[in-house]
Protein backbone atom coordinates (compact mmCIF):
# COMPACT_ATOMS: atom_id res chain seq x y z
CA UNK A 1 0.00 0.00 0.00
CA UNK A 2 2.83 2.37 0.89
CA UNK A 3 4.55 1.60 -2.39
CA UNK A 4 1.42 2.47 -4.37
CA UNK A 5 1.06 5.74 -2.46
CA UNK A 6 4.69 6.62 -3.14
CA UNK A 7 4.27 5.99 -6.86
CA UNK A 8 1.09 8.04 -6.96
CA UNK A 9 2.81 10.86 -5.10
CA UNK A 10 5.42 11.42 -7.81
CA UNK A 11 2.96 11.14 -10.70
CA UNK A 12 1.72 14.51 -11.99
CA UNK A 13 -1.99 14.45 -12.76
CA UNK A 14 -3.56 14.53 -16.20
CA UNK A 15 -3.22 18.11 -17.36
CA UNK A 16 0.46 18.43 -16.49
CA UNK A 17 2.43 19.54 -19.52
CA UNK A 18 5.83 18.17 -20.49
CA UNK A 19 7.30 21.49 -19.42
CA UNK A 20 5.96 20.94 -15.91
CA UNK A 21 7.00 17.30 -15.59
CA UNK A 22 10.69 16.64 -15.18
CA UNK A 23 12.42 13.74 -16.92
CA UNK A 24 12.93 12.10 -13.56
CA UNK A 25 9.18 12.04 -13.03
CA UNK A 26 8.34 10.82 -16.51
CA UNK A 27 11.08 8.21 -16.76
CA UNK A 28 11.80 5.68 -13.99
CA UNK A 29 15.33 5.72 -12.61
CA UNK A 30 17.68 3.35 -14.38
CA UNK A 31 15.39 3.06 -17.39
CA UNK A 32 17.19 1.23 -20.19
CA UNK A 33 16.35 0.91 -23.86
CA UNK A 34 14.86 -2.56 -23.46
CA UNK A 35 11.28 -1.35 -23.66
CA UNK A 36 12.08 0.85 -26.66
CA UNK A 37 13.73 -1.99 -28.55
CA UNK A 38 11.11 -4.56 -27.55
CA UNK A 39 8.19 -2.43 -28.72
CA UNK A 40 10.10 -1.68 -31.92
CA UNK A 41 10.46 -5.44 -32.54
CA UNK A 42 6.73 -5.91 -32.02
CA UNK A 43 6.06 -3.02 -34.39
CA UNK A 44 8.28 -4.74 -36.97
CA UNK A 45 6.18 -7.92 -36.73
CA UNK A 46 2.97 -5.92 -37.06
CA UNK A 47 4.20 -4.17 -40.17
CA UNK A 48 5.58 -7.40 -41.63
CA UNK A 49 2.03 -8.77 -41.59
CA UNK A 50 0.61 -5.46 -42.80
CA UNK A 51 3.13 -5.10 -45.64
CA UNK A 52 2.71 -8.66 -46.91
CA UNK A 53 -0.87 -7.98 -47.92
CA UNK A 54 0.26 -5.43 -50.51
CA UNK A 55 2.23 -8.09 -52.43
CA UNK A 56 -0.65 -10.56 -52.07
CA UNK A 57 -3.03 -7.97 -53.54
CA UNK A 58 -2.51 -8.69 -57.28
CA UNK A 59 -3.07 -12.43 -56.70
CA UNK A 60 -6.16 -11.78 -54.58
CA UNK A 61 -7.54 -9.34 -57.13
CA UNK A 62 -7.09 -11.81 -59.99
CA UNK A 63 -8.51 -14.73 -58.00
CA UNK A 64 -11.65 -12.83 -56.99
CA UNK A 65 -11.95 -10.72 -60.15
CA UNK A 66 -11.89 -7.36 -58.36
CA UNK A 67 -12.00 -3.98 -60.11
CA UNK A 68 -9.73 -1.06 -59.22
CA UNK A 69 -12.63 0.63 -57.42
CA UNK A 70 -13.29 -2.57 -55.45
CA UNK A 71 -9.63 -2.64 -54.41
CA UNK A 72 -9.78 1.01 -53.37
CA UNK A 73 -13.07 0.38 -51.55
CA UNK A 74 -11.46 -2.44 -49.58
CA UNK A 75 -8.75 -0.06 -48.37
CA UNK A 76 -11.38 2.58 -47.65
CA UNK A 77 -13.25 0.16 -45.38
CA UNK A 78 -10.01 -0.72 -43.64
CA UNK A 79 -9.19 2.94 -42.99
CA UNK A 80 -12.71 3.77 -41.75
CA UNK A 81 -12.71 0.99 -39.17
CA UNK A 82 -9.05 1.56 -38.34
CA UNK A 83 -9.82 5.22 -37.70
CA UNK A 84 -12.80 4.36 -35.53
CA UNK A 85 -10.62 1.98 -33.51
CA UNK A 86 -8.26 4.81 -32.62
CA UNK A 87 -10.81 6.45 -30.31
CA UNK A 88 -11.20 3.54 -27.85
CA UNK A 89 -7.49 2.76 -28.23
CA UNK A 90 -6.57 6.26 -27.09
CA UNK A 91 -9.02 6.15 -24.20
CA UNK A 92 -7.75 2.77 -23.01
CA UNK A 93 -4.12 3.80 -23.38
CA UNK A 94 -4.58 6.91 -21.22
CA UNK A 95 -7.01 5.55 -18.63
CA UNK A 96 -5.35 2.16 -18.20
CA UNK A 97 -1.67 2.86 -18.88
CA UNK A 98 -0.64 -0.06 -16.68
CA UNK A 99 -2.54 -2.45 -18.97
CA UNK A 100 -0.70 -1.58 -22.19
CA UNK A 101 0.52 -5.18 -22.59
CA UNK A 102 -3.07 -6.45 -22.75
CA UNK A 103 -4.03 -3.82 -25.33
CA UNK A 104 -1.02 -4.65 -27.52
CA UNK A 105 -1.77 -8.37 -27.24
CA UNK A 106 -5.34 -7.76 -28.40
CA UNK A 107 -3.92 -5.77 -31.34
CA UNK A 108 -1.82 -8.64 -32.67
CA UNK A 109 -4.56 -11.19 -32.00
CA UNK A 110 -6.89 -9.25 -34.31
CA UNK A 111 -4.19 -9.19 -37.01
CA UNK A 112 -3.79 -12.97 -36.71
CA UNK A 113 -7.56 -13.53 -37.01
CA UNK A 114 -7.71 -11.23 -40.05
CA UNK A 115 -5.10 -13.25 -41.94
CA UNK A 116 -6.82 -16.47 -40.98
CA UNK A 117 -9.98 -15.24 -42.70
CA UNK A 118 -8.06 -13.83 -45.71
CA UNK A 119 -6.51 -17.24 -46.30
CA UNK A 120 -9.86 -19.04 -46.15
CA UNK A 121 -12.36 -16.79 -47.93
CA UNK A 122 -13.60 -16.86 -51.54
CA UNK A 123 -16.03 -13.96 -51.09
CA UNK A 124 -15.30 -10.28 -51.47
CA UNK A 125 -17.56 -9.35 -48.54
CA UNK A 126 -15.71 -11.68 -46.18
CA UNK A 127 -12.38 -10.45 -47.56
CA UNK A 128 -13.40 -6.89 -46.69
CA UNK A 129 -14.33 -8.03 -43.17
CA UNK A 130 -10.94 -9.74 -42.84
CA UNK A 131 -9.08 -6.63 -44.00
CA UNK A 132 -11.16 -4.59 -41.56
CA UNK A 133 -10.07 -6.96 -38.79
CA UNK A 134 -6.39 -6.47 -39.62
CA UNK A 135 -6.95 -2.70 -39.85
CA UNK A 136 -8.54 -2.59 -36.41
CA UNK A 137 -5.68 -4.65 -35.01
CA UNK A 138 -2.96 -2.46 -36.48
CA UNK A 139 -4.70 0.73 -35.27
CA UNK A 140 -5.04 -0.67 -31.77
CA UNK A 141 -1.23 -0.86 -31.49
CA UNK A 142 -0.39 2.79 -32.06
CA UNK A 143 -1.85 4.66 -29.07
CA UNK A 144 -0.56 2.44 -26.24
CA UNK A 145 2.87 1.91 -27.84
CA UNK A 146 3.61 5.51 -28.83
CA UNK A 147 2.11 6.94 -25.62
CA UNK A 148 4.22 4.62 -23.48
CA UNK A 149 7.39 5.58 -25.34
CA UNK A 150 6.60 9.31 -25.15
CA UNK A 151 6.08 9.07 -21.38
CA UNK A 152 9.05 6.81 -20.63
CA UNK A 153 11.66 8.61 -22.81
CA UNK A 154 10.91 12.36 -22.59
CA UNK A 155 14.53 13.44 -23.21
CA UNK A 156 14.87 11.18 -26.27
CA UNK A 157 11.36 11.47 -27.62
CA UNK A 158 12.36 12.01 -31.25
CA UNK A 159 14.75 9.06 -31.11
CA UNK A 160 12.19 6.83 -29.35
CA UNK A 161 9.54 7.62 -31.97
CA UNK A 162 12.12 7.03 -34.71
CA UNK A 163 13.24 3.70 -33.23
CA UNK A 164 9.64 2.54 -33.16
CA UNK A 165 9.11 3.58 -36.77
CA UNK A 166 12.40 1.96 -37.75
CA UNK A 167 10.95 -1.31 -36.49
CA UNK A 168 8.00 -0.70 -38.79
CA UNK A 169 10.34 -0.05 -41.70
CA UNK A 170 12.25 -3.26 -41.08
CA UNK A 171 8.98 -5.18 -41.19
CA UNK A 172 7.86 -3.29 -44.29
CA UNK A 173 11.20 -3.99 -45.97
CA UNK A 174 11.32 -7.72 -45.27
CA UNK A 175 7.65 -8.42 -45.95
CA UNK A 176 7.52 -7.63 -49.70
CA UNK A 177 10.73 -9.52 -50.47
CA UNK A 178 9.86 -12.64 -48.48
CA UNK A 179 6.24 -12.61 -49.61
CA UNK A 180 7.23 -12.10 -53.24
CA UNK A 181 9.74 -14.94 -52.91
CA UNK A 182 7.11 -17.20 -51.37
CA UNK A 183 4.64 -16.44 -54.18
CA UNK A 184 7.01 -16.42 -57.17
CA UNK A 185 9.58 -19.00 -56.11
CA UNK A 186 13.23 -18.88 -57.14
CA UNK A 187 15.61 -20.49 -59.60
CA UNK A 188 19.22 -20.08 -58.49
CA UNK A 189 22.38 -22.22 -58.94
CA UNK A 190 20.42 -25.25 -60.02
CA UNK A 191 17.87 -24.92 -57.23
CA UNK A 192 14.32 -24.36 -58.40
CA UNK A 193 11.29 -23.66 -56.24
CA UNK A 194 7.92 -22.85 -57.74
CA UNK A 195 6.60 -20.98 -54.70
CA UNK A 196 3.31 -21.46 -52.89
CA UNK A 197 -0.30 -20.34 -53.29
CA UNK A 198 -1.25 -16.91 -51.95
CA UNK A 199 -3.71 -18.51 -49.53
CA UNK A 200 -0.86 -20.50 -47.99
CA UNK A 201 1.12 -17.30 -47.48
CA UNK A 202 -1.88 -15.58 -45.86
CA UNK A 203 -2.38 -18.47 -43.45
CA UNK A 204 1.35 -18.56 -42.66
CA UNK A 205 1.15 -14.91 -41.54
CA UNK A 206 -1.08 -15.98 -38.67
CA UNK A 207 2.06 -17.42 -37.03
CA UNK A 208 4.18 -14.23 -36.58
CA UNK A 209 1.14 -12.25 -35.50
CA UNK A 210 0.16 -14.87 -32.94
CA UNK A 211 3.71 -15.26 -31.63
CA UNK A 212 4.04 -11.50 -31.19
CA UNK A 213 0.84 -11.45 -29.15
CA UNK A 214 2.24 -14.15 -26.86
CA UNK A 215 5.64 -12.43 -26.55
CA UNK A 216 4.10 -9.07 -25.61
CA UNK A 217 1.88 -10.44 -22.86
CA UNK A 218 4.80 -12.53 -21.54
CA UNK A 219 7.66 -10.01 -21.51
CA UNK A 220 6.19 -6.50 -21.43
CA UNK A 221 3.72 -6.54 -18.57
CA UNK A 222 5.87 -3.89 -16.90
CA UNK A 223 5.46 -1.45 -19.80
CA UNK A 224 3.09 0.72 -17.78
CA UNK A 225 5.07 0.67 -14.53
CA UNK A 226 5.20 4.14 -12.98
CA UNK A 227 1.94 5.27 -14.60
CA UNK A 228 -1.14 6.09 -12.51
CA UNK A 229 -3.21 3.01 -11.69
CA UNK A 230 -6.26 4.60 -13.26
CA UNK A 231 -7.29 8.01 -14.57
CA UNK A 232 -10.88 9.00 -13.83
CA UNK A 233 -13.28 9.59 -16.71
CA UNK A 234 -13.72 13.20 -15.61
CA UNK A 235 -9.97 13.85 -15.73
CA UNK A 236 -9.77 12.19 -19.12
CA UNK A 237 -12.65 14.19 -20.64
CA UNK A 238 -11.25 17.45 -19.30
CA UNK A 239 -7.87 16.74 -20.88
CA UNK A 240 -9.61 15.67 -24.10
CA UNK A 241 -11.39 19.02 -24.38
CA UNK A 242 -8.11 20.87 -24.01
CA UNK A 243 -6.50 18.58 -26.57
CA UNK A 244 -9.22 19.42 -29.09
CA UNK A 245 -8.25 23.09 -28.83
CA UNK A 246 -4.51 22.48 -29.15
CA UNK A 247 -3.36 23.97 -32.50
CA UNK A 248 -0.05 22.10 -32.46
CA UNK A 249 -1.71 18.70 -32.12
CA UNK A 250 -4.42 19.55 -34.66
CA UNK A 251 -1.83 20.77 -37.16
CA UNK A 252 0.27 17.63 -36.78
CA UNK A 253 -2.89 15.55 -37.16
CA UNK A 254 -3.59 17.19 -40.53
CA UNK A 255 0.03 16.79 -41.63
CA UNK A 256 0.11 13.14 -40.54
CA UNK A 257 -3.10 12.53 -42.51
CA UNK A 258 -1.76 14.03 -45.71
CA UNK A 259 1.54 12.18 -45.48
CA UNK A 260 -0.34 8.92 -44.98
CA UNK A 261 -2.75 9.60 -47.84
CA UNK A 262 0.21 10.32 -50.14
CA UNK A 263 1.84 7.06 -49.15
CA UNK A 264 -1.28 4.88 -49.47
CA UNK A 265 -2.51 6.35 -52.76
CA UNK A 266 0.90 6.06 -54.37
CA UNK A 267 1.99 2.68 -53.03
CA UNK A 268 -1.17 0.67 -53.72
CA UNK A 269 -1.31 1.60 -57.38
CA UNK A 270 2.47 1.52 -57.75
CA UNK A 271 2.21 -2.22 -57.00
CA UNK A 272 -0.52 -2.69 -59.61
CA UNK A 273 1.44 -0.57 -62.14
CA UNK A 274 4.54 -2.72 -61.70
CA UNK A 275 2.51 -5.93 -61.96
CA UNK A 276 0.14 -5.00 -64.82
CA UNK A 277 2.06 -2.48 -66.94
CA UNK A 278 5.74 -3.16 -66.30
CA UNK A 279 5.04 -6.92 -66.00
CA UNK A 280 7.31 -7.38 -62.98
CA UNK A 281 7.40 -10.80 -61.32
CA UNK A 282 6.08 -11.04 -57.73
CA UNK A 283 9.64 -11.15 -56.43
CA UNK A 284 10.64 -8.08 -58.42
CA UNK A 285 7.52 -6.25 -57.22
CA UNK A 286 8.44 -7.18 -53.67
CA UNK A 287 12.00 -5.94 -54.06
CA UNK A 288 10.84 -2.55 -55.35
CA UNK A 289 8.25 -2.16 -52.58
CA UNK A 290 11.00 -2.96 -50.08
CA UNK A 291 13.05 -0.08 -51.46
CA UNK A 292 10.35 2.29 -50.18
CA UNK A 293 11.34 1.38 -46.63
CA UNK A 294 14.88 -0.02 -46.84
CA UNK A 295 16.68 3.33 -47.06
CA UNK A 296 14.46 4.69 -44.30
CA UNK A 297 15.78 2.08 -41.87
CA UNK A 298 18.96 4.14 -41.66
CA UNK A 299 17.54 7.63 -42.25
CA UNK A 300 14.64 7.49 -39.77
CA UNK A 301 16.67 7.36 -36.52
CA UNK A 302 19.03 9.99 -37.96
CA UNK A 303 16.18 12.41 -38.68
CA UNK A 304 14.64 11.64 -35.27
CA UNK A 305 17.87 12.38 -33.43
CA UNK A 306 18.46 15.54 -35.50
CA UNK A 307 14.96 16.78 -34.65
CA UNK A 308 15.80 16.37 -30.95
CA UNK A 309 18.75 18.72 -31.45
CA UNK A 310 17.69 21.39 -33.97
CA UNK A 311 13.90 21.22 -33.69
CA UNK A 312 11.08 19.46 -35.52
CA UNK A 313 10.15 22.03 -38.17
CA UNK A 314 13.35 22.04 -40.29
CA UNK A 315 13.26 18.23 -40.50
CA UNK A 316 9.57 18.16 -41.42
CA UNK A 317 9.92 20.86 -44.09
CA UNK A 318 12.89 19.11 -45.69
CA UNK A 319 11.16 15.73 -45.81
CA UNK A 320 7.81 16.96 -47.13
CA UNK A 321 9.53 19.03 -49.84
CA UNK A 322 11.49 15.96 -50.93
CA UNK A 323 8.40 13.71 -50.88
CA UNK A 324 6.46 16.15 -53.09
CA UNK A 325 9.24 16.43 -55.66
CA UNK A 326 10.12 12.75 -55.83
CA UNK A 327 6.52 11.55 -56.17
CA UNK A 328 5.92 14.10 -58.93
CA UNK A 329 8.97 12.81 -60.83
CA UNK A 330 7.10 9.56 -61.62
CA UNK A 331 5.04 11.49 -64.17
CA UNK A 332 8.11 11.34 -66.42
CA UNK A 333 9.88 8.22 -65.12
CA UNK A 334 8.11 5.14 -66.46
CA UNK A 335 10.65 2.37 -65.92
CA UNK A 336 14.30 1.33 -66.06
CA UNK A 337 16.98 2.14 -63.51
CA UNK A 338 15.72 5.72 -62.89
CA UNK A 339 12.44 4.16 -61.72
CA UNK A 340 14.29 1.99 -59.20
CA UNK A 341 16.56 4.82 -58.02
CA UNK A 342 13.67 7.22 -57.41
CA UNK A 343 11.76 4.62 -55.42
CA UNK A 344 14.85 4.20 -53.23
CA UNK A 345 15.17 7.97 -52.77
CA UNK A 346 11.49 8.22 -51.86
CA UNK A 347 12.14 5.57 -49.23
CA UNK A 348 14.70 7.85 -47.56
CA UNK A 349 12.08 10.53 -46.76
CA UNK A 350 8.57 9.08 -47.01
CA UNK A 351 8.52 7.17 -43.70
CA UNK A 352 11.30 8.97 -41.85
CA UNK A 353 9.19 12.11 -41.34
CA UNK A 354 6.51 10.22 -39.38
CA UNK A 355 8.33 10.03 -36.02
CA UNK A 356 9.24 13.71 -36.20
CA UNK A 357 5.58 14.62 -36.79
CA UNK A 358 4.58 12.37 -33.90
CA UNK A 359 7.24 13.81 -31.60
CA UNK A 360 6.13 17.36 -32.50
CA UNK A 361 2.60 16.46 -31.39
CA UNK A 362 3.87 14.85 -28.19
CA UNK A 363 5.93 17.95 -27.37
CA UNK A 364 2.74 20.00 -26.94
CA UNK A 365 0.54 17.27 -25.46
CA UNK A 366 -0.36 17.26 -21.77
CA UNK A 367 1.23 14.45 -19.84
CA UNK A 368 -1.33 11.70 -19.40
CA UNK A 369 -3.06 12.50 -22.72
CA UNK A 370 -0.40 11.01 -25.01
CA UNK A 371 -2.56 8.04 -26.01
CA UNK A 372 -5.49 10.22 -27.03
CA UNK A 373 -3.18 12.57 -28.93
CA UNK A 374 -1.80 9.63 -30.88
CA UNK A 375 -5.32 8.32 -31.44
CA UNK A 376 -6.40 11.72 -32.78
CA UNK A 377 -3.47 11.75 -35.22
CA UNK A 378 -4.12 8.26 -36.54
CA UNK A 379 -7.89 8.79 -36.64
CA UNK A 380 -7.35 11.90 -38.76
CA UNK A 381 -5.07 9.90 -41.01
CA UNK A 382 -7.71 7.22 -41.35
CA UNK A 383 -10.41 9.72 -42.34
CA UNK A 384 -8.28 11.15 -45.15
CA UNK A 385 -6.93 7.69 -45.93
CA UNK A 386 -10.46 6.34 -46.26
CA UNK A 387 -11.18 8.73 -49.12
CA UNK A 388 -7.80 8.81 -50.87
CA UNK A 389 -7.50 5.15 -52.05
CA UNK A 390 -10.94 4.99 -53.65
CA UNK A 391 -10.36 8.34 -55.38
CA UNK A 392 -6.98 7.08 -56.54
CA UNK A 393 -8.66 3.90 -57.82
CA UNK A 394 -11.10 5.92 -59.91
CA UNK A 395 -8.23 8.06 -61.24
CA UNK A 396 -6.16 4.98 -62.05
CA UNK A 397 -9.05 3.48 -64.00
CA UNK A 398 -9.53 6.64 -66.08
CA UNK A 399 -6.06 8.18 -66.45
CA UNK A 400 -3.65 5.45 -65.41
CA UNK A 401 -0.78 5.54 -62.95
CA UNK A 402 0.42 9.00 -64.02
CA UNK A 403 -2.94 10.39 -62.86
CA UNK A 404 -2.42 8.74 -59.47
CA UNK A 405 1.06 10.29 -59.30
CA UNK A 406 -0.37 13.79 -59.83
CA UNK A 407 -3.03 13.12 -57.19
CA UNK A 408 -0.51 11.86 -54.63
CA UNK A 409 1.96 14.68 -55.25
CA UNK A 410 -0.84 17.24 -54.81
CA UNK A 411 -1.65 15.76 -51.39
CA UNK A 412 2.05 15.87 -50.45
CA UNK A 413 2.20 19.53 -51.50
CA UNK A 414 -0.78 20.21 -49.24
CA UNK A 415 1.13 18.60 -46.39
CA UNK A 416 4.14 20.84 -47.11
CA UNK A 417 1.97 23.96 -46.98
CA UNK A 418 0.48 22.76 -43.70
CA UNK A 419 3.95 22.32 -42.23
CA UNK A 420 4.83 25.86 -43.28
CA UNK A 421 1.68 27.33 -41.73
CA UNK A 422 1.46 25.44 -38.43
CA UNK A 423 3.62 26.69 -35.55
CA UNK A 424 5.89 23.80 -34.57
CA UNK A 425 8.00 24.21 -31.48
CA UNK A 426 9.70 21.87 -29.08
CA UNK A 427 8.68 22.16 -25.43
CA UNK A 428 11.33 21.10 -22.91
Amino acid sequence: MKTQQAVAAVQPPVGTTPAQASPAQAQPAGESSRLMLGLSAGHAAKHFCQGSFLVLLPSIRNALGLSDVAVGGMYTAQHVVGGATNAPAGLLADMYRRRVALILTASMTLVALGYLFIGLTNWYALLVLAVICTGAGTSLWHSPAFATLAARYPDRRGLAMAAHLTGAQIGDTLAPVLTGLALGGVALIGVEWAGVHWRTVALALVVPAGLTAVMVITFFRSGGVGAPARVSLGQYLSALRRLGRNPGVLGMTALHAMRGATHTSFQVFLVLYMSDVLLFSPLRVGLHVSLLTLAGVASTPVFGAVSDRIGRKPVILFNMTAVTGIVLSFVWIEGGWPFTVMIALLGVVLFSVMPTITAAAMDVTERGSEGTSIALMFAGGSVVGAVAPIVAGAINGSWGFQGVVLFASAIAAGGLLTAVAVPIRRRT
